[in-house]
């Protein structure tokens, strides 16, 4: 039987606080969830289900296949575990691979110990079978190897993705303090935003929750601009499989004609890179650009739709008190020109968004890198709220 017809356990990983909307695409790509954690999580499927997981997901990071779970109080258990393993069915002849982990027992202080116990357990299994010893380094431009230990608990997965996918792979000017893609997908789909209404994000830097909306709103999926995944580089990886795949990513792009995302910035430098970066996501006709200050984005009305800003919030860019005045005005410009619509504020700083001077009806939880953020959401009234 072929290595990608093997059905075992898939963990899916993503960033803190993005479970649910990941959970929510991969029910949409017709798995079954059998554990979610804070993290991500897990479903049974085979190496061709994680070709499709890769080329699909916007919220997550890693697509994990388990191979072994095992009992491990030592560094030298999971060396010994890890020599049973028939690596040789598994990696390719003169492949390339990396180890990575994720490792919380006493015995280790460094996981770069624990990493080369894994190595070393390949190394010499490949050496003992082959005669030869395999390509190994940090780059992950091959096959990667995943370690998971906490406590006595030990699990080691293929990861079948490599580079995180929370990257999505268009963006090649980033701006300043940019945020992730992934994350700016998962605030999106927490949003009330239909696909279809306008989406405008003022404040757009380089772009990237405008791109990101438009991608979703025709349902183009991050696989299309990316070229190398680790999956590609295991034993009986079969490419039409891997083509077959990608051919719907671009059969189920749709039109969306009448779609109006508009995305301004102060800054000539952020809209110039902006549009770059929605070039490479091949959008650029669907984002209307505007140089302005914020407060004076176009916002159309009696339309309805969504407002979605990502300030700075004084963690690593603006001066606070600048910016207390720049959290008031934003309130400002919601009562004032945004009549209809639901607002969305992503921000790290919960007394700068007191300056908003609006009662959020829902404060939604995330993390940018290691920032406790909440993405806040105003329903903002046409008229007179009766």
């Amino acid at each position: 039987m072929s290595l990608f017809n093997i059905t075992n356990p898939i963990t899916i990983t993503c960033h803190k606080r993005i479970a649910p909307y990941l959970e929510q695409e991969v029910k949409e790509l017709g798995f079954e969830i059998e554990e979610a954690f804070i993290t991500g999580v897990r479903i049974t499927g085979n190496l061709n289900d994680c070709i499709k997981l890769n080329l699909n997901l916007r919220c997550a990071s890693q697509v994990l296949f388990s191979l072994d779970s095992f009992e491990a109080n030592h560094p030298d258990d999971i060396y010994n575990n890890l020599l049973d393993i028939a690596w040789e069915d598994l990696l390719p002849e003169g492949s390339y691979f990396s180890v990575t982990s994720n490792v919380l027992h006493d015995s280790i202080n460094n996981s770069m110990f624990a990493n080369l116990r894994v190595k070393d357990a390949i190394v010499d299994r490949l050496r003992d079978v082959r005669g030869q010893r395999p390509e190994t380094g940090a780059e992950l431009r091959g096959a990667v190897i995943h370690l998971f230990w906490k406590g006595d608990y030990a699990e080691i997965f293929l990861d079948t993705t490599g580079d995180s996918l929370a990257r999505h792979g268009y963006r090649k000017i980033p701006g300043r303090a940019p945020m992730l893609e992934g994350l700016a997908a998962g605030t999106i789909l927490a949003t009330k935003w239909d696909k279809k209404a306008p989406f405008i994000n003022p404040m757009c830097g380089s772009g990237t929750l405008a791109i990101e909306a438009a991608l979703i709103a025709t349902n183009a999926r991050p696989g299309l601009f990316r070229l190398n995944y680790a999956f590609m580089h295991l034993t009986d990886y079969d490419e039409a499989v891997y083509l077959e795949e990608r051919g719907v990513l671009e059969s189920q792009i749709t039109e969306a004609p009448e779609l109006k995302i508009i995305a301004s910035d102060y800054s000539s430098q952020a809209i110039a890179n902006a549009k770059k970066n929605a070039q490479a996501a091949g959008v650029e006709d669907l984002i209307e650009f505007e140089l302005c200050d914020f407060a004076e984005t176009n916002v159309p009305e009696n339309t309805g739709g969504v407002m979605m800003i990502n300030p700075e919030y004084g963690e690593r860019l603006g001066d606070l008190t600048e910016l207390e005045e720049t959290y008031s005005r934003i309130g400002d410009f919601m009562k004032q020109k945004c009549g209809g619509y639901y607002g969305y504020v992503f921000t790290g700083n919960m007394e700068l968004a007191k300056k908003i001077g609006l009662k959020a009806k829902r404060r939604i939880e995330f993390y940018n890198s290691t920032i406790d953020c909440r993405l806040l959401e105003y329903e903002l009234y046409a008229g007179k709220k009766e």
